[in-house]
């Protein structure tokens, strides 16, 4: 029915939602919405954000593929942000504004050191927060940064959480969903259905950010 720069919008509603939301990946853009929001009211909100729809959608187009080389003014994702890569020089990487510098010699390797230390804060605050409406403070430890081979996220019985630095190139709501599930864990370390209904009294629409993982999480 809509599209922005060429790519048609999805419209999901769930009697459960109650919010609107747009998700953005590579090829794809999401409308999420209460059942009960009109198509006038969606159109209004999504004309509002068509800038921010396009700009999204043109930076993931710029990417080289996820096993290429790191490209001089190439945009890079990180936490619902999108930062401009310089390659220049030696030493470590950092960030300036909107710019994040990295070394001519291996920026792959400057790179990761860089966005696990800039996760760090950050990941903890998010968990933190998911923990609390879960009232499971008390039972959560350390939280980390991993880079697993084959998990984005884990929860220890000691109540450790690791989630992997490359979640930080993902869409925000994508990063949630694993920071709520490993949380999640704090009160259920299984996947029982009491498991999914503490995940689903706080992310109704989990599932979907489940399948962006599967399907795309090769491109972070």
């Amino acid at each position: 029915m809509w599209e922005v720069a060429g790519v048609p919008v999805t419209i999901k509603r769930s009697a459960r939602r109650r919010t609107v939301a747009l998700q953005v990946a590579p090829g794809t853009v999401t409308l999420y919405a209460p059942v009960r929001v009109p198509v006038a009211q969606l159109e209004a909100i999504l004309d509002t954000r068509r800038d921010w729809v396009a700009r999204h959608l043109a930076a993931y187009a710029a990417r080289p593929p996820a096993q290429g080389a790191l490209q001089d003014g190439q945009p890079l994702p990180f936490l619902g942000q999108f930062l401009t890569v310089r390659l220049e020089g030696a030493g470590p990487a950092r960030r300036v504004g909107e710019t994040l510098f990295l070394p001519l010699d291996q920026p792959k390797v400057a790179l990761e050191r860089w966005t696990r230390a800039a996760c760090a804060g950050p990941y903890r605050a998010l968990v933190e927060a998911y923990a609390g409406q879960l009232d499971a403070q008390g039972r959560l430890g350390r939280v980390t940064v991993s880079a697993a081979r084959s998990r984005w996220g884990s929860c220890t019985a000691r109540g450790d959480i690791r989630l992997h630095w490359k979640l930080s190139r993902a869409p925000l709501e994508v990063f949630h969903y694993v920071a709520l599930h490993e949380a999640a864990h704090l009160l259920e370390l299984n996947h029982s259905a009491r498991y999914w209904a503490h995940v689903a009294r706080i992310m109704p629409d989990w599932s979907r950010q489940r399948a962006w993982l599967r399907e795309q999480g090769h491109t972070l």
